[in-house]
């Protein structure tokens, strides 16, 4: 029988959550870190159908378009095009009329991308933009966040069962878009990333750090280690990401993931980024 590290007793919901002692890593770290600040976590969501879509890129080209240190991986940096649909966002208090109230803003699709970095000495990710289909939360993620959303038409068919993935996003106009498609084992077998490994190096972030109005931002996260498998991805169009961000065109695709999501995923409050101290 496999040890269990209990979750601290917050609240009975998050009480029924164990973490396996054998996810004891990167993951743990971030449970104790988000826990360090209180009253956190402040949302919990669900992260369904994920399709990471990774690149490199010179850190020469991509360091002076963002505004944190890069983190680099055997000195070189990565750019990653995350592919899923929020579902189920409610505010850990408030009870039901909280979650009714943000049930507008509560399920949609994302489409992120991010980048790698490190202040003092916590690792994490920088959104350089993100497209979503929710009028309403294009509004409330950069005031509260300092998320830069952009509106986009959105299709996504991740069915792992079926075994195939496929997502179309543009710009309205059509003029643009991002468009890609993979073949996947039906049923995939997913395990965690490999410790030490470029994938867990790529996946297993648990901070994210933006500006708002100026400011430099960290929030963090917590959920379980990602389940994931590669796929075999062909991006069939890119210039939606091209059309935002023109360095993108010298990014190189290297490989890609996909996982069934993480759920009941903890999401923090944004504090002030130290530059001194994680």
């Amino acid at each position: 029988m496999k040890a269990t590290l209990p979750l601290p007793a917050i609240d009975p919901h998050l009480a029924k959550r164990p973490v396996e002692a054998t996810e004891a890593g990167l993951s743990h770290d971030a449970l104790v870190r988000i826990l360090s600040k209180p009253r956190e976590p402040l949302l919990y969501a669900d992260w369904d159908r994920v399709l990471m879509l990774h690149y490199e890129i010179d850190p020469a080209v991509l360091g002076p378009a963002i505004p944190f240190p890069l983190d680099l991986h055997h000195g070189k940096a990565y750019v990653t095009l995350v592919a899923f649909t929020l579902r189920n966002m409610r505010p850990r208090r408030g009870g039901r009329s909280a979650r009714w109230l943000m049930k507008p803003i509560g399920t949609h699709h994302f489409l992120n991308v991010r980048t790698y970095v490190r202040v003092g000495n916590e690792a994490g990710i920088h959104f350089i933009t993100e497209y979503m289909n929710n009028l309403l939360a294009l509004k409330l993620g950069p005031l509260a966040f300092g998320l830069p959303y952009r509106f986009a038409r959105m299709t996504y068919r991740h069915d792992s069962l079926r075994g195939f993935l496929d997502g179309h996003i543009d710009d309205m106009r059509g003029h643009h878009a991002l468009a890609y498609d993979a073949l996947i084992d039906r049923a995939p077998r997913v395990t965690a990333s490999r410790t030490g490994t470029l994938t867990e190096w790529l996946m297993e972030r648990y901070t994210a750090y933006t500006v708002r109005r100026g400011k430099r931002l960290r929030f963090r996260v917590w959920h379980p280690a990602w389940p994931n498998v590669p796929v075999k991805a062909t991006v069939r169009d890119d210039s939606l990401v091209r059309k935002h961000l023109p360095w993108f065109a010298h990014a190189k695709y290297v490989g890609a993931n996909f996982s069934p999501g993480v759920f009941d995923v903890w999401m923090g409050r944004p504090h002030p980024v130290n530059e001194f101290a994680a």
